[in-house]
């Protein structure tokens, strides 16, 4: 287990080789252990093969791409809820900067990507309890992301790596039109799963005392 947790990175490429519909089964039915709120699992999937569909995805994945680069071009963390919107919108302003990106060839052909995975967020079912308050609301998620965690987990057992998206929510209403998703489900991520080209062996993540203090936000850093 403390492999998986600590090895387990996004992975974005992959080779050609196909993954059998009774792999991507057992995937979804380890992922549905997952945990969410009132165990309502509020979550429903889609498995996209249709390869009309699937340029389509791709397409709208494309949309929200040259903001994405241009945002960062300028410095800053792409639509980070506390952001200058007016430097967003300068940013915006620039021509598309994809030469050399490092994600490049994912976007252009995340179609060709072994298994899509649409994950949508029941709306009906989500205990949101920020809801109501007068900033980014995120606690809904804690009933749907575990279940993308988990496919991501359960996809490593079966020897193949991907990643979980969120580009499609920029697109969300022309996404829920391809997809034929009813007005009360969202857009919650697309998950695209293969047998990778590699495997990272060493992930680079900060340490413990450098995000987590002793009580209080203003305490010193937790040591074990």
């Amino acid at each position: 287990m403390t492999e998986a947790l600590r090895g387990t990175a996004a992975i974005r490429e992959f080779t050609t080789e196909t993954v059998p519909d009774e792999v991507v089964y057992r995937i979804l039915d380890t992922a549905r252990f997952a945990p969410s709120g009132g165990n309502r699992q509020g979550w429903r999937a889609i498995v996209v093969k249709d390869p009309e569909v699937r340029l389509g995805m791709r397409d709208l994945y494309l949309t929200g791409w040259d903001d994405y680069l241009a945002l960062g071009a300028a410095g800053l963390v792409p639509w980070a809820p506390l952001a200058d919107r007016a430097a967003e919108a300068e940013a915006l302003k620039a021509e598309p900067l994809e030469t050399g990106h490092p994600r490049l060839a994912f976007a252009r052909n995340l179609h060709t990507v072994p298994v899509m995975i649409a994950v949508l967020a029941d709306l009906n079912s989500l205990a949101a309890v920020d809801r109501d308050h007068d900033r980014y609301t995120f606690a809904g998620g804690a009933s749907v992301y575990p279940f993308v965690w988990n496919l991501m987990l359960a996809a490593r057992e079966e020897g193949l790596g991907g990643v979980m998206t969120t580009m499609h929510v920029r697109a969300e209403e022309e996404v829920k039109a391809l997809l034929k998703v009813p007005g009360d489900l969202a857009i919650a991520s697309v998950v695209f799963l293969g047998h990778p080209v590699r495997r990272p062996t060493r992930l680079r993540r900060s340490a413990v005392e450098e995000f987590t203090t002793l009580d209080g936000f203003d305490g010193p850093g937790f040591t074990g």
